[in-house]
C-alpha cells in the first residue's frame, strides 16, 4: 500500500506541474482552435479537464486520512478550497505576472465547476468504500 501511495504522490505533484506549464507556458506556436461543444468554448472545457483530476488525484495521494464520513467531507472540503486556490492563484498569475495570457472569470468558474464534480465525485466514492 505504501508504494502505491508513493506513486499517487508522485503523479499528484507531476499534475500539478503540468497544471502550471499549461497556465503558464508561452504556447504561440500552437494554432487557436475556435471550436465549442454544445455552445461552451473549447477553452473553458480545456480549464474544465485540467482541474476536474484535482480532487481525485488529491484522494489517492492522502486517502488514509478519510476513515469515517465525518473525515470524508472534511478532507474534501479542503481539498475542493485547495484546489479553488490553485485556480485562483493561475487565473490571478495570468492576468498579473504575464505579459501573454489574461486571466479570465470564466475560465475560474470552469476550473471550479471541476473541482466541484470532481470533489462530489471522490465524496460518493470514499464514503461507499467504507461501507
Amino acid at each position: 500500500m505504501r508504494g502505491k501511495r508513493l506513486i499517487a504522490r508522485i503523479l499528484f505533484l507531476l499534475y500539478i506541474v503540468t497544471v502550471l506549464v499549461l497556465c503558464f507556458g508561452r504556447f504561440k506556436d500552437v494554432p487557436s482552435v475556435p471550436w465549442t461543444l454544445f455552445g461552451i468554448p473549447s477553452d473553458k472545457i480545456v480549464h474544465f479537464c485540467m482541474f476536474f483530476p484535482f480532487p481525485i488525484l488529491g484522494f489517492l495521494a492522502f486517502d488514509k486520512y478519510t476513515r469515517t464520513p465525518r473525515s470524508t467531507f472534511l478532507f474534501a472540503g479542503i481539498t475542493f478550497l485547495v484546489g479553488v486556490a490553485l485556480a485562483c492563484g493561475t487565473e490571478w498569475g495570468q492576468a498579473h505576472l504575464t505579459t501573454y495570457r489574461s486571466g479570465d472569470p470564466l475560465d475560474l468558474l470552469a476550473d471550479v465547476s471541476a473541482l466541484f464534480i470532481g470533489t462530489l465525485i471522490v465524496i460518493v466514492w470514499d464514503i461507499r468504500k467504507q461501507k
